[in-house]
């Protein structure tokens, strides 16, 4: 399904991304872990089709760069992290706004009964009804980023890209979203890519890991690829697999 051969990208000029290489195929979970700076967000901007790159990014063997933009959208939904700045609108609004693309008239239509169920099917999922008609000024940071959810879900990408999708939701929340996100990439055939920071969430949510460090793959497989105690150690200057096998015995001596 997507394809990147010798991608280097970046911004005024300097490469944060350089020489990535890797498939993906339909219906597999990525998660993208690694420190802070190591290109993480930028790799998903490029493949989202929203910077310059040079190599090769293909989706199903057509150049992103040769895509039009209303075509990149139709295939990919990229979430970033939650800005400031947004407009007054309800939660049912801002998740239609997803819809628009699928919608013949555009933003200037008027929605359908079917779109209209499907956007309520889409705020059920991230427990969200309820709050249908709230003003998204009124959320908390949580329900803010459920919504913003809920609305990548609603525009029905093949690809969804993720920037931290669980910040500022608790931990029922961020389990109920894996959860969600593995059951609609099985269901479709479809693509999930995350950055997390979690490395135990990226864990349950990934087919494979894709680790970076300083704007290059480190490493990428499952999970026995990259819970290699010397390699996270090395990129993290921190013993992580110790951390995490000390977490897992306090649990265990609470059995």
């Amino acid at each position: 399904m997507l394809s990147i051969k010798g991608l280097f990208c970046g911004y005024n000029g300097v490469d944060v991304i350089k020489e990535v290489s890797l498939d993906i195929n339909a219906g597999e979970n990525i998660s993208i872990i690694g420190p802070n700076g190591s290109g993480k967000t930028t790799f998903l901007r490029a493949v989202a089709g929203l910077i310059p790159y040079k190599g090769s990014i293909k989706l199903d063997g057509k150049e992103i760069v040769q895509m039009k933009r209303k075509e990149i959208a139709s295939k990919i939904a990229f979430m970033s992290q939650i800005s400031t700045i947004y407009f007054s609108y309800t939660v049912f609004e801002t998740v239609m706004l997803g819809r628009y693309l699928r919608m013949k008239g555009g933003v200037f239509s008027e929605p359908s009964k079917k779109d209209k169920e499907f956007v309520l099917k889409c705020l059920d999922a991230v427990n969200l009804t309820e709050l249908k008609d709230r003003q998204i000024t009124s959320l908390s940071g949580g329900q803010l980023q459920r919504v913003f959810i809920a609305r990548t879900f609603a525009q029905e990408p093949e690809i969804i890209l993720l920037d931290e999708p669980t910040n500022h939701l608790d931990l029922k929340h961020q389990i109920e979203l894996v959860e969600y996100l593995k059951e609609w990439s099985q269901k479709g055939r479809r693509v999930v890519i995350g950055v997390f920071h979690d490395i135990n969430l990226a864990m349950q949510f990934s087919d494979k890991i894709l680790l970076f460090s300083d704007g290059q793959v480190a490493a990428y497989g499952d999970y026995r690829t990259i819970l290699d105690g010397d390699l996270l150690k090395s990129i993290y200057s921190i013993d992580i697999k110790n951390y995490m096998l000390n977490s897992l015995r306090r649990w265990e001596s609470y059995g």
